[in-house]
């Protein structure tokens, strides 16, 4: 490699697979693909073996790292490693009819510990204050939360995305109040709606610590590896953010798995809009691509059964991958039980005793892994229709997702994508790019770093052209906080909803900012 070279690494940590790539220019250079194991960050070592054992690994040419990881989101699923959590909630005397986790599984509330506090304060749909705020009260509060030894705190109030001072506020005095607390603001992370919005800053909030723990693993496993570059952890909505904005909000990684392979897909066939499925070892994601960014979904998104609604793709997963099993008892069945991770051990074709799909479509010829003899005796009529049921479920899963009758084309990537044939109805064409089995590690490497606001405004008291301009102007200032170079930033997407149930010509303003990573544009203004 050339001394001036622009290096990365991109990782994707799957719930089957770890999988990265070494790209130099746009181009990939070296690809790996491992078994994710149980702690998971010595899958990504592994990984990173990998692409050393290809010969084209020099850790000193290496100038980022990327990684998308599915630590936070298994770990509210599973309800583990999670920290107790006060949530506080400002809003007095309204909002006493539903308290914070009202409708959380009890398994999570146990957890966390039910540590709820109702204040004075929030506002009105056009920023009137519904109460003050009672010093005495969040005093009281203070010493309560510092007195039961809970390091972290969910603050939300009453219509914060359109003003944000009192959380503000109160974040600033339990922060001067109980030293080394971990505060998550609700503005910061959630949409309008205040449940939704709430239970996600929630969930932030009780992954603080785990965020740090994660981070610091990364960071132990590039070291090992002799790797001494920064990283950057994947968000959900194909975009990047820096170690520090990562540990502020872990719950911005919960769906960057599908994203990287969207985006991943997106960069492989050089199609920005038209549909992705990812078929990965447990589970296959469908998503659309809309100029080349996934589409976000448009209602709430649950969590480990908690209904957030901060930004997520629109993803359609179901139980069906390589590591899928396959039964017959009186009905076909292909999933959602997987081998996962355990399927180099437990599938036929490895000398296990589990049928699986990737069994199938070794035994038919799609593929060449483990010993097809071992394979050889399953039955010609299993085989058909079960390629056959593979085909069909795919196809729903994109009829679900499309948004009209037309064909469209669809891009397919992801390991267990030899499931499929050449052929799936709805497509306007099926394409399978080179590189397609690591895809998602791909996303990762070239995403950029991105920023977005949702806020209301309220247009009788300004124009809707300085509306536009804060929430541009916010949105930029949050993307390069995430990471980006200022000088590469730009508005990609706008979205005004006015909200006619509402008086004083309210609209909803939405923006999104994407830019270069700092480093690389510092690359590309000296190659210039």
């Amino acid at each position: 490699m050339e001394e001036n070279q622009r290096v990365r690494i991109g990782i994707d940590v799957g719930g089957t697979n770890t999988d990265a790539v070494l790209m130099d220019s746009g181009n990939v250079v070296a690809s790996a693909k491992t078994p994710t194991t149980p702690d998971v960050t010595s899958g990504v070592v592994a990984a990173l073996r990998g692409l050393a054992g290809e010969g084209t690994l020099e850790p000193v040419r290496i100038q980022a790292v990327m990684i998308g990881t599915t630590h936070f989101t298994n770990a509210i699923v599973e309800a583990k490693h999670l920290m107790p959590t006060a949530a506080v909630r400002l809003g007095l005397p309204a909002t006493q009819a539903l308290p914070p986790m009202i409708d959380w599984p009890e398994r999570l509330v146990r957890v966390l510990g039910g540590h709820v506090y109702l204040c004075h304060g929030g506002h009105e749909f056009d920023g009137r204050h519904i109460s003050e705020l009672d010093l005495e009260e969040l005093h009281r509060v203070a010493e309560d939360i510092g007195r039961k030894g809970i390091r972290s705190v969910a603050i939300s109030s009453v219509f914060s995305p359109v003003n944000s001072e009192f959380e503000e506020e109160v974040g600033s005095i339990l922060e001067s109040e109980l030293p080394g607390i971990a505060i998550s603001l609700s503005h910061q992370i959630g949409r309008i709606g205040l449940l939704e919005r709430e239970n996600a800053t929630i969930l932030n909030a009780c992954l603080r610590d785990l965020a740090d723990h994660i981070v610091d693993a990364f960071h132990g496993a590039l070291i090992e590896a002799g790797i001494r570059a920064p990283f950057y952890l994947s968000q959900n909505d194909g975009t990047l953010m820096s170690v520090d904005h990562a540990k502020r909000y872990p719950v911005a990684t919960f769906a960057s798995g599908p994203t990287n392979s969207m985006r991943g897909a997106a960069f492989l066939s050089g199609r920005l809009d038209c549909a992705v499925v990812d078929i990965g070892g447990t589970t296959s994601d469908v998503g659309i691509l809309q100029h080349g960014f996934p589409r976000e979904a448009s209602m709430a998104v649950e969590i480990g059964e908690v209904r957030t609604n901060f930004r997520m793709p629109d993803v359609y997963s179901h139980g069906l991958g390589g590591g899928s099993v396959v039964r017959e008892n009186g009905e076909l069945q292909i999933g959602p039980e997987s081998v996962g991770y355990e399927l180099t051990s437990k599938a036929l074709c490895f000398g296990g005793e589990t049928l699986t799909a990737t069994d199938i479509a070794v035994a038919a010829g799609n593929l060449e892994i483990g010993d097809p003899g071992l394979v050889s005796h399953l039955d010609k009529g299993l085989l058909k229709r079960s390629l056959q049921l593979i085909e069909h479920r795919l196809a729903y899963a994109v009829d679900r997702m499309k948004t009209s009758a037309e064909p469209i084309p669809i891009v397919v990537v992801g390991g267990g994508s030899i499931l499929l044939g050449d052929q799936l109805p709805g497509a306007s064409e099926l394409i399978k790019p080179r590189h397609f089995a690591v895809a998602n590690a791909i996303g990762a490497a070239i995403a950029q770093v991105g920023g977005e606001v949702d806020r209301v405004f309220m247009l009788d008291k300004q124009s809707r052209e300085k509306a536009l301009d804060v929430t541009k102007r916010e949105a930029v200032d949050m993307a390069v906080g995430a990471g980006a170079n200022r000088r590469t930033v730009q508005v990609v997407d706008i979205e005004e909803v006015p909200l006619t149930y509402l008086p004083s010509n309210a609209t909803r303003i939405r923006v999104k900012a994407v830019g270069d990573l700092e480093f690389e544009a510092e690359n590309i203004a000296t190659a210039r």
